[in-house]
């Protein structure tokens, strides 16, 4: 398989790299998730680590602090996002792509309570 991906959006955490489409594919193969945008954001451990905003499909009911276990049989445990935060929607540009540079910007500089830390 190979995954192709914007190099800016690529995530270094301690040192190995993370492609956020290879992520968002496995998490939008778990029930419940409608669509979803893999970031990095900075940590003082590993450099950066792997943020997940996802959205639901409506009436769905989607545990955060299980998202983590689903993905563990489908990702290498360093490609797991280390925070699950879930948003009403997921921001678009124009043409569709994923504004993940938003995404970074805002949950990098201060945290929300609308996400769990698993």
């Amino acid at each position: 398989m190979t995954i192709v991906d914007r190099l800016e959006d690529m995530i270094i955490s301690g040192g190995e790299n993370i492609y956020p489409a290879e992520v968002e594919a496995a998490l939008l193969e778990l029930p419940g998730i409608d669509s979803c945008a893999v970031f990095g954001v900075p940590d003082e451990k590993w450099g950066e680590s792997a943020v997940a905003a996802i959205t639901v499909v409506e009436g769905a009911s989607v545990a955060l602090d299980s998202i983590a276990d689903a993905l563990g049989g489908r990702l290498a445990r360093y490609k797991i996002p280390k925070r699950y935060i879930l948003v009403d929607e997921i921001p678009r540009n124009p043409t569709g792509k994923i504004r993940n540079n938003e995404l970074r910007e805002h949950y990098s500089v201060r945290p929300q309570t609308s996400f769990r830390t698993v």
